[in-house]
């Protein structure tokens, strides 16, 4: 069966969800891969939007999180400020989806400067919501193009706190949860009991070397490494068909 390296992300992702699990979304392809957890295995997942719906449907992919397809069919509407002080702050959120223009070994986060933060390269957005949703959710995912440059080291800024320097660092924190697992084009990475990023599964065509030659450290690999499974027809409907038929985050010829 055919599918794009997009498409495979998307459903990887979707299978890292559960059923009745809270998920605080964004748009792209978070949102691609909830909906289809919603639609095959997980029924029961709620969507959870920044801009304060809460259990949401989209009928169609949403171009921000304000859009108003967020609204209709949503189980409620909430100011922005309930959004994270009674359902995120609060614990009540499973999982959160984020990204950044940095990822590194332990999880952290940056998408607030590259270079120095008082004379930086490139001055980014910042956190919005990011470092709440990282520091408040139970589980993080993370879904981005794997390259050298995104996958530093160390990232330039702390933005997001992933395990900080290790498990015992994100503890003194006071954090609870952490990153659950990096869904790339390449691999789906986790985290093992150090805190530290290896890869538990590498995408069909993909090689070890493809995944050291574009992260910024000596990776480390499973011991029983394997290969991610591929989208089914189903899935690939959905995607197809329902969710994104107009290629907005996926590129079907890709």
């Amino acid at each position: 069966m055919n599918y794009t390296k997009s498409e495979l992300m998307v459903v990887a992702a979707a299978r890292e969800l559960e059923n009745d699990d809270a998920v605080l979304v964004g748009i792209g392809k978070p949102n691609l891969a909830c909906n289809v957890a919603k639609r095959t295995h997980a029924p029961d997942l709620r969507m959870v939007y920044e801009s304060g719906t809460i259990g949401s449907d989209p009928s169609s992919p949403p171009l921000s999180i304000g859009d108003p397809v967020l609204a209709s069919g949503a189980l409620s509407i909430e100011p922005m400020r309930n959004n994270f002080n009674y359902y995120l702050q609060a614990g009540r959120l499973d999982v959160g989806f984020l990204g950044g223009a940095q990822i590194d070994k332990f999880g952290n986060i940056n998408s607030t400067v590259i270079g120095d933060y008082d004379d930086p390269d490139v001055r980014l957005p910042g956190s919005g919501g990011a470092c709440e949703i990282a520091g408040h959710v139970d589980r993080t995912l993370m879904v981005t193009p794997h390259s050298a440059r995104r996958f530093p080291e160390a990232v330039d800024f702390i933005t997001s706190p992933g395990y900080v320097d290790g498990r015992t660092g994100r503890e003194k924190l006071g954090l609870d949860g952490g990153p659950e697992a990096v869904i790339t084009d390449l691999a789906v990475c986790r985290f093992d009991e150090r805190g530290v990023m290896y890869v538990d599964a590498l995408h069909p065509n993909a090689t070890r070397e493809d995944v050291r030659a574009e992260t910024g450290w000596e990776i480390e690999f499973a011991d029983d490494l394997r290969t991610t499974p591929g989208p089914n027809e189903e899935e690939l409907r959905l995607i197809r068909e329902v969710l994104d038929p107009d290629e907005m985050y996926t590129d079907q010829a890709e």
